[in-house]
């Protein structure tokens, strides 16, 4: 993968030089948006071009390209890099001004994109995985998708010391979301997962889920629960764009149901792998 996107073009990685004193790196002024890519097709590239718009505007931050142009160059990079299934990390920084906490009124913002290894977790969406409930001491702007990350990779560590797959966050005991991830939680047959307010990130899977939920007329609610009803759930899932919709199947070391993936996660399992398959064309390995 030597090829990347940078400031509207395409060139050879090692060209691609990122000035000391861009925003980006001294600031984490900026936003960014991972996309899967399955046989070659990216998945779901308009509501992840439209979102990061949305990021950009919300830090007053000007794209200096439109989204077909983005499109394009993404478009191209894949054809030039022959990709077959993997991620693509996208990020856009203010750019490089003299360092100063103002927002400056005119920056000339970076540009890049590259391809990243990544292939489906199909063996962890049958088995699932276990996560540990932690405190959410992000900031209050978390629909953003801020390239500035220390909170959510601090709460990963938690995850990862503890061998968990992820660290579920909760603010005076409402659950909110996954250190990484959108979090679900079914009981009764109905599912619930926290609106999409600043406190957590629309992401593109959970979006993608909901409208599957409308389409099947399956029973949900977008509203916070406990972290005692998430406990007591009688399935737990996380959803997000590399990993998809993976069980959660032991948080804290108590099982989630019978400690088993529960058949509402399976179905939706099932219904987003069409998805995809409508999208990017046939799965090679699948959860059904």
């Amino acid at each position: 993968m030597g090829k990347v996107i940078f400031n509207g073009h395409i060139v050879d990685r090692e060209k691609a030089i990122i000035h000391i004193e861009d925003r980006g790196f001294q600031f984490g002024d900026g936003v960014y948006e991972v996309i899967r890519i399955y046989n070659g097709k990216p998945f779901t590239l308009k509501e992840h071009i439209d979102r990061l718009y949305a990021s950009a505007q919300k830090i007053y931050m000007e794209i200096p390209y439109s989204k077909q142009e983005i499109t394009d160059l993404i478009i191209n990079l894949l054809e030039q890099e022959n990709a077959s299934t993997c991620n693509l990390y996208l990020q856009i920084s203010r750019g490089v001004v003299p360092r100063n906490h103002v927002i400056p009124e005119t920056a000339s913002p970076t540009l890049i994109g590259y391809l990243m290894p990544g292939t489906r977790p199909v063996d962890l969406m049958k088995t699932g995985g276990k996560a540990v409930i932690t405190e959410d001491l992000r900031w209050h702007y978390c629909d953003i998708k801020s390239i500035s990350l220390l909170g959510a990779v601090l709460a990963k560590k938690k995850a990862t010391d503890a061998g968990c797959l992820e660290a579920i966050l909760h603010r005076d005991g409402i659950i909110t979301e996954g250190s990484s991830t959108n979090i679900w939680m079914v009981q009764n047959g109905k599912l619930f997962t926290h609106p999409a307010n600043q406190f957590i990130l629309n992401g593109i899977t959970r979006q993608k889920v909901i409208s599957l939920l409308d389409f099947n007329q399956l029973p949900y609610e977008e509203t916070g629960f406990t972290v005692e009803q998430l406990q007591n759930a009688d399935e737990l899932f996380l959803t997000s764009t590399t990993m998809e919709i993976i069980p959660i199947v032991e948080v804290d070391g108590v099982k989630i149901g019978n400690g088993t993936p529960g058949d509402v996660t399976r179905k939706l399992q099932t219904l987003f792998e069409r998805e995809i398959e409508h999208e990017c064309g046939h799965l090679l390995s699948k959860v059904e």
